[in-house]
C-alpha cells in the first residue's frame, strides 16, 4: 500500500510539474502577444482550487491531473465583445499564433536542459560500467568481449556509466551491427569490438539493453544473505524473507557460497526445490518451485531474491559533477542527445524495430516517478527532464489536436495565405483524437500486462 501511494503521489508531483511548464509556456507567450487569457488550468474536471488575477485569468488545479490547457479569447468559439477583437487569438498573425503554439513544447525541452543542469552541479554519484561478467553463447560472447572491463564508447559516444551505455545501445537497435570500444583491465588503450546484432531481440519492459547482449555489469561479492525479496515472486510466496542465509538445496549444500545456489536455482526451472535457510538462530525448510526465465536461448529457474554483496570498490565509483558554466554546454548537449533518441525511437516505432509492446502508459510512468523519487533528488531530477522531453516531443508530432497538428495547419496558412478550412480541421481533430486514444490505449493495456 505504502509503494502504491508513494508512486502515486510522486506521479501527481512529477506530472503537475510538467504539465505546469508547458501551459506556461503557451501562456507566457499568449501574454506577451496581446492575448487574453481566460483560463489557466492544471487537470481537468471538478476545481479543487481557484483563484483570478487582475487581468482576469483564472487559475485553476483540477481534480484529474492527467493534463491541463490554457483557455485563450478566440471568436471562433467564443461571443467577443467589440473591445476585445484585437486581444483574442485568432485575431494574431500567423507567426504570433505559431510562436504561441510552439510555446509549451519549447518549455519542456528548456525545463528538460534547467532539470540536467541542477543535476550535474549537484553531482550525480554513479559506477562506471565495469563489466563483470559476460554469459555464454550471448552475442557478447561470440562477439569475444572480456569480462573485467571498461565500456568507453558505443558507436562512438562516451559512456560514464551504465545508464549512458543502455541510451546508446538503444539508439542502435536494428542496426546490423554495434561497435563497442572496450579497455581491458591493466591495459592503457582501449580496443574496439563489434557486435552482430543481427539477431538482437531486446524487450526493455524485461531487461535492459546491455543485459539483452549478454554483458553483465561487475557486482561486489555476494555474501549468502538476501538483501532484497522481489514482491509477489516465488521467493515471497514460499516464505523467503530478507536476512534469510541459504544452507542447502534439496539436502545438498557447498558452503557459505552464494555463487552455488545462485548457479543451482537455474537449474530447476518450474520445478519444486527444497531449500534449508537460516533465520536469526532457526532453520527453516521451505518448498520453492523457481519461475522459467529464457536467457539468451536457456530456460532457468529464477526466484526473484537479490543478495548483500560488499562494499564497492572506490576505484570503480564515480561522481558526475561539472562546475556552474561547463555543465551549462554539458546539459544542453544531454537534452539534444535525448530529443535524437526519442526520435529515432519513433521512426523504430514505426519500422517496426521496436514494438508497440514497449510503450508505457501512466501506469508506467508512476512506477517509474516512485522509483526515482526514492533513489534521491538528483535521479529524480533525471526523470523530469526525461519525461519532459517526452512530453514535449509528442505534442509537436504532427497529429491534430497536439500542439504539432495546430502548427501544420498554420504552415499550410502560411504557405497559401488563407486558413485551412474548419470542416478540414474537424475531420482532422477527429482523426487525431482516435489515433490518440489508440495509442493510449496500446500503452495503458502493456503497464497492466506488466503489473
Amino acid at each position: 500500500m505504502f509503494e502504491f501511494l508513494w508512486n502515486l503521489s510522486s506521479f501527481i508531483v512529477a506530472l503537475g510539474i510538467l504539465i505546469t511548464v508547458h501551459e506556461y509556456g503557451h501562456f507566457w507567450v499568449a501574454r506577451k502577444n496581446g492575448v487574453k487569457v481566460e483560463r489557466f488550468s492544471i487537470g481537468f474536471g471538478k476545481a479543487l482550487w481557484r483563484r483570478k488575477d487582475k487581468l482576469g485569468t483564472e487559475y485553476v488545479i483540477a481534480l484529474i491531473p492527467l493534463g491541463g490547457y490554457v483557455k485563450m479569447l478566440d471568436e471562433r468559439v467564443d461571443d467577443v465583445a467589440e473591445e476585445d477583437r484585437e486581444n483574442t487569438f485568432n485575431s494574431k498573425t500567423v507567426y504570433q499564433r505559431i510562436a504561441i503554439i510552439a510555446a509549451g513544447p519549447l518549455a519542456n525541452f528548456i525545463f528538460a536542459i534547467f532539470a540536467f543542469y541542477l543535476m550535474l552541479i549537484i553531482g550525480v554519484p554513479s559506477v562506471k560500467p565495469i563489466i563483470g561478467e559476460v554469459e555464454l553463447n550471448s552475442i557478447a560472447a561470440r562477439s569475444q568481449i572480456p569480462a573485467n572491463s571498461e565500456i568507453i564508447k558505443i558507436a562512438g559516444q562516451k559512456t560514464l556509466n551504465w545508464t549512458d551505455v543502455n541510451l546508446a545501445l538503444a539508439a542502435q537497435i536494428g542496426e546490423d551491427s554495434v561497435s563497442v570500444s572496450i579497455k581491458e583491465e591493466g591495459s592503457v588503450s582501449p580496443k574496439a569490438y563489434l557486435l552482430d546484432t543481427q539477431t538482437w531481440t531486446f524487450q526493455p519492459d524485461k531487461e535492459s539493453a546491455f543485459q539483452s547482449l549478454g554483458i553483465i555489469p561487475y557486482q561486489a561479492n555476494p555474501l549468502n544473505e538476501l538483501a532484497t525479496v522481489i514482491k509477489e515472486s516465488p521467493a515471497e510466496q514460499s516464505g523467503l524473507k530478507v536476512g534469510d542465509k541459504f544452507i542447502a538445496i534439496n539436502g545438498e549444500t557447498s558452503g557459505n557460497d552464494w555463487e552455488y545456489f545462485s548457479t543451482e536455482i537455474k537449474k530447476y526451472p518450474s520445478q519444486e526445490v527444497t531449500l534449508t535457510v537460516q533465520r536469526n538462530e532457526e532453520v527453516l525448510k521451505l518448498s520453492i518451485t523457481p519461475n522459467s526465465t529464457e536467457r539468451n536461448g536457456q530456460v532457468i529457474g529464477t526466484i526473484g531474491v537479490l543478495p548483500k554483496v560488499e562494499p564497492y570498490p572506490e576505484q570503480y565509483l564515480i561522481n558526475i559533477v561539472y562546475g556552474p558554466l561547463e555543465a551549462i554546454g554539458k546539459s544542453i548537449e544531454k537534452t539534444w542527445d535525448l530529443v535524437c533518441l526519442s526520435f529515432d525511437m519513433i521512426g523504430k516505432l514505426i519500422t517496426g524495430d521496436v514494438s508497440v509492446k514497449n510503450l508505457s502508459g501512466p501506469i508506467g510512468i508512476a512506477q517509474g516517478a516512485g522509483d526515482h523519487a526514492g533513489y534521491g533528488f538528483v535521479y529524480f531530477l533525471g526523470f523530469l527532464a526525461l519525461i519532459s522531453i517526452n512530453l514535449g516531443i509528442i505534442n509537436i508530432l504532427p497529429v491534430p489536436v497536439l500542439d504539432g497538428g495546430h502548427l501544420v495547419y498554420y504552415l499550410i496558412e502560411l504557405l497559401t495565405g488563407k486558413p485551412v478550412p474548419e470542416k478540414i480541421q474537424e475531420i482532422g481533430f477527429k482523426f487525431g483524437t482516435l489515433a490518440l486514444l489508440g495509442l493510449m490505449s496500446i500503452a495503458i493495456f502493456n503497464d497492466f500486462s506488466r503489473l
